[in-house]
C-alpha cells in the first residue's frame, strides 16, 4: 500500500471500507485501488479515528483496534482529501455495504454524502460468472478461489484491490469494457 494519495486519471477506483463496529458509520480504514488505462493497480489505504468504540468481533476480522487509529484522521477530515480524487471517477464497491457506510459515517458527522457515482462489482460478477448463483455465490472470498485472486480479506487496501480484480477478470471473460458493463442489460424478450 502507498501512504501517497494516488493522483492522475484513472478508469475506475474501487473503494472498500473496514468498520469498527456494528454501526455502518464507524469506517475506521479506506481502502482505493485506482486502476490506470493500462489496467495495472495503485493502491492505497488509511486508517480513520472513527470517535467510537471498537467490537471484539470487528478486531478479531480486521486487526484494526483503538490503539491503531488514535493519531489517525477523523472520517470527514480523510474524505475531504479523497473527494478531488473518487469524485471524478466512477468508484466500485463490492456489495452496497460501501456506499452505505460512507453516508452513514457523512450523516454523522453532519455532511451531505457527496454525489459519487458507483457500481457494484458483485452485479458484474453475477453477469460474468452467472454459474456461481448457489455455488458459493459471489463474496470475494468465493471469488478469491473461483478466480485465483490473491489479496489479504478484510484488509480496505486489499478487498479493494480485489474487488478491481473482478472487473478486470469480468471484462476479459465477457469480452466487453467497464463502460460496457456498468451499462444497464437490455430487457430480455
Amino acid at each position: 500500500m502507498q501512504s501517497l494519495i494516488p493522483y492522475g486519471n484513472f478508469r475506475f477506483i474501487a473503494l472498500d471500507v473496514e468498520t469498527a463496529c456494528s454501526d455502518a458509520a464507524s469506517i475506521c480504514q479506506i481502502g482505493l485501488a485506482c486502476v490506470d488505462w493500462d489496467n495495472r493497480i495503485q493502491t492505497y489505504s488509511t486508517l480513520v479515528n472513527p470517535g467510537t468504540r471498537f467490537d471484539l468481533f470487528n478486531i478479531r476480522l480486521h486487526g484494526i483496534g483503538p490503539d491503531h487509529v488514535a493519531g489517525a484522521l477523523r472520517f470527514s477530515e480523510a474524505l475531504a482529501l479523497l473527494v478531488p480524487l473518487l469524485s471524478r471517477h466512477h468508484l466500485v464497491q463490492h456489495s452496497n455495504f460501501d456506499k452505505q457506510a460512507v453516508a452513514a459515517a457523512c450523516a454523522s458527522c453532519g455532511t451531505t454524502p457527496p454525489d459519487f457515482r458507483w457500481s457494484d462489482s458483485v452485479k458484474i460478477a453475477r453477469r460474468a460468472w452467472p454459474d456461481l448463483k448457489g455455488n458459493g455465490g459471489y463474496g470475494l472470498a468465493n471469488l478469491k478461489k473461483v478466480l485465483g485472486l490473491q489479496f489479504r480479506h478484510h484488509d480496505a487496501g486489499e478487498d479493494a484491490r480485489a474487488a478491481a480484480m473482478v472487473v478486470l477478470h469480468a471484462e476479459e471473460r465477457l469480452g466487453l469494457s467497464f463502460d460496457e458493463m456498468i451499462r444497464p442489460m437490455p430487457p430480455r424478450r
